[in-house]
């Protein structure tokens, strides 16, 4: 038996090959093998020193961080616990202490 990726849309494991493409039945998605693996080497996150950072780390703040539009600000050193990897320009979704719920850019975390 195969081990095909699961459908990127549906995430459903009944994909199947139809030639050089991979194809869902249960949304009628169509992708390359190559366009998968792609995607996935695109998801590879590091910190500002170059370690891979997954979800669940506990990283360090390396530079104060001002919020925006308050006064509060997140200073060097604060650990971050339990972070969330998403996509977009704030790669850390995490929640601060004393600050609560914020995005944060890796380029700024130290994995700890």
């Amino acid at each position: 038996m195969s081990t095909l990726p699961p459908c990127p849309q549906c995430a459903s494991t009944y994909t199947y090959e139809d030639g050089a493409l991979l194809l869902c039945p249960e949304c009628g998605h169509e992708w390359s093998p190559a366009q998968a693996d792609t995607e996935e080497a695109a998801r590879v996150v590091r910190d500002a020193v170059g370690n891979v950072l997954q979800d669940g780390d506990t990283v360090t703040v390396i530079k104060d961080l001002k919020l925006k539009g308050s006064s509060l600000v997140v200073k060097v050193g604060t650990k971050v616990r339990n972070i969330r990897l998403v996509d977009g320009d704030h790669d850390i979704d995490c929640k601060v202490e004393g600050i609560g719920q914020m995005g944060l850019k890796s380029e700024f975390v130290k994995k700890a």
